[in-house]
């Protein structure tokens, strides 16, 4: 989604407005997964956006049928196009061959954003590329032809894109109306290490000679020379430089949360690969100035490895982070009112005395539509490999449950159409997570650690649940693999791997429906403990702690920080101090 677009001069103006969007994704290969598998992570985040798992079943197609392409920010119809001979189904962001791809949207160059007669949005090309291909390099060689032939009508994007093979990062831009179609960069995350991107460009300098670790369009560095963004040397040709320059915002609102994701799944410690081929390893801190929007020159590595092998737990950890524990913390700052609430609402400046300021804007939010961690494990075969760990509205406060790529429907609290944004529904997932989230914010630091072990622990416990639907799911394909299939028509196949989707479909659905059901009595629970800024007492079984007559006794009045305490003395103090 839409990136924070920020520049010192005219903060105020843009926030009110482009503030409405912002994403942050989180890239890890195989060889540093403690899974084995490749994983990305993707946080949907726009105060319109409705939070449901897309779905669309594969098939064959007739020729001549046509496939309708909309705007997937606005809903407006754009163009058809012939639709493929065969498609892939398609659950949110990953598809039933372990293809996964998520996005941030970094805006660059405004000259580039409008082309004239374009069809094409970034929305169409992730959901199009899902339903025909398998692969990544397939994936980023659709998204090229497409946007060749019917032209590109969306800003810079920086796209996350996975197999079970392979992980790629990729950059593209639009030409405006200088050129049809887009200028890009694709980079294959080295296997063993990790990427991020949140809206703001990443790719700078670039391999020109290594297609199997590199891809990029003929005319991306001298598209950049024709409209003046660049005038060096090739070797020297930076493409987020030339088509996303830096300010305070890229840096401060965007990369500052691809750095604080580095700095959790590397404990402080960046290890990257250098010009010279040389590993090196720096301090998380070294990178702090350029995190805060002090030091552009400060810009660290695109590619990174993890001090650990990386789990979907540590990633969720990432998706939930405030940068606690960094000089950014939205918790310590006197704007987190008495009770360490880790978000500012809008807009994200503000001023006093002629001065500006800006509030941080973390990768939790609390305006985040969908989000996820999806695995791609090439162990097992795609049917079972692919799954997709969904979860809606603000990832602090929210779950992550799981959905099999393969799944022939997706659970009703998910489903498309199970309300809207301005429509509630009480079966409905990111209404009910909402409603817990916004019970937390009241009293955050009381109430949302009771919400985040209730996450945390579910979500161990799929894990484990996982394992035993994939195992039995295993001996289910074996009875009779696609590998078998003599004809390999997609119908035959198909049928071939049906009770193995049956039988994923209906796990990953009653599991949804289970978490769903125990989210409505978390808020609930919150609501009886928590009411009025109280905390009433329990027994070590869970009971409430009573007088013997049904009256709550022990009931705990928490407070306010001390912070806020001394900040409230010293606006008030006067009339409020305590005088014999």
């Amino acid at each position: 989604m839409r990136r924070l677009y920020l520049t010192a001069t005219i903060i105020a103006l843009i926030f009110p407005v482009a503030a409405t969007y912002a994403c942050s994704n989180v890239l890890v290969t195989r060889g540093a997964s403690s899974c084995g598998a490749n994983m990305v992570s993707y946080a949907a985040d726009s105060h319109q956006l409705f939070g449901e798992l897309y779905y669309l079943g594969g098939g064959m197609h007739q020729k001549g049928e046509m496939r309708r392409v909309c705007d997937w920010d606005s809903g407006k119809p754009l163009c058809e196009i012939p639709q493929a001979e065969v498609t892939y189904t398609r659950t949110g962001n990953m598809n039933e061959h372990q293809l996964i791809i998520g996005e941030t949207t970094y805006g660059g160059r405004e000259e580039l954003w409008s082309q004239k007669g374009a069809t094409m949005d970034y929305g169409s090309l992730i959901y199009i590329a899902l339903e025909r291909c398998r692969t990544a390099r397939e994936a980023i060689a659709l998204i090229y032809e497409l946007t060749n032939e019917y032209g590109y009508c969306s800003e810079g994007e920086s796209f996350s894109i996975a197999d079970k093979d392979e992980v790629w990062v990729m950059d593209l831009i639009g030409k405006g109306d200088f050129g049809k179609g887009i200028v890009f960069v694709a980079r294959r995350v080295p296997d063993g290490f990790i990427c991020a991107h949140a809206n703001q460009s990443r790719i700078t300098t670039f391999p020109k000679n290594k297609p199997e670790e590199c891809i990029y369009s003929p005319d991306v560095i001298t598209f950049a020379r024709e409209r003046g963004y660049f005038s060096g040397k090739d070797k020297d040709f930076s493409f987020a430089d030339a088509y996303n320059p830096l300010d305070f915002g890229g840096m401060r609102g965007c990369e500052a949360r691809a750095w604080s994701a580095f700095n959790i799944l590397c404990d402080g410690q960046f290890t990257y690969i250098d010009e010279n081929g040389r590993e090196q390893t720096r301090s998380a801190m070294d990178y702090i100035e350029y995190a805060l929007g002090h030091d552009k020159t400060k810009r660290f590595p695109l590619f990174v490895k993890p001090s650990r092998k990386i789990s979907v737990a540590d990633i969720a950890k990432v998706m939930r982070d405030h940068y606690e524990g960094t000089p950014m913390d939205m918790t310590t700052d006197i704007g987190a009112g008495g009770n360490k609430l880790p978000y500012r609402w809008r807009p994200m400046s503000f001023k006093v005395d002629g001065k500006e300021y800006y509030n941080e804007r973390a990768i939790a939010t609390q305006q985040t539509g969908f989000w996820f961690v999806a695995q791609a494990r090439k162990a097992l075969p795609d049917v079972i490999g692919g799954v997709i760990w969904f979860g809606t509205d603000d990832a602090a406060t929210s779950y992550l449950t799981p959905v099999y790529a393969s799944t022939l429907r997706v659970p009703h609290c998910f489903e498309e159409g199970n309300g809207a944004m301005l429509e509630y529904s009480p079966t409905s997932a990111f209404w009910i997570c909402n409603r817990v989230a916004n019970a937390c914010y009241k009293a955050y630091d009381i109430m949302a650690p009771t919400v985040q072990a209730k996450a945390n622990a579910w979500e161990s416990s799929c894990v484990d649940s996982l394992a035993v639907w994939d195992s039995t799911a295993l001996a289910l394909y074996r009875v009779n693999p696609v590998e078998k299939v003599v004809k390999k028509g997609k119908k035959q196949i198909e049928e071939n791997v049906a009770p193995v989707r049956e039988l994923l479909t209906d796990n990953c659905c009653r599991a949804a429906d289970n978490i769903f059901a125990e989210w409505v009595k978390l808020e609930e629970y919150l609501l009886v403990k928590f009411i009025d800024g109280n905390v009433k007492a329990q027994n070590p079984d869970g009971t409430w702690v009573t007088n013997g007559y049904g009256r709550p006794e022990n009931i705990g009045w928490p407070g306010y920080s001390e912070k806020w305490k001394r900040a409230v003395v010293e606006d008030h103090g006067e009339i409020l101090e305590v005088k014999q």
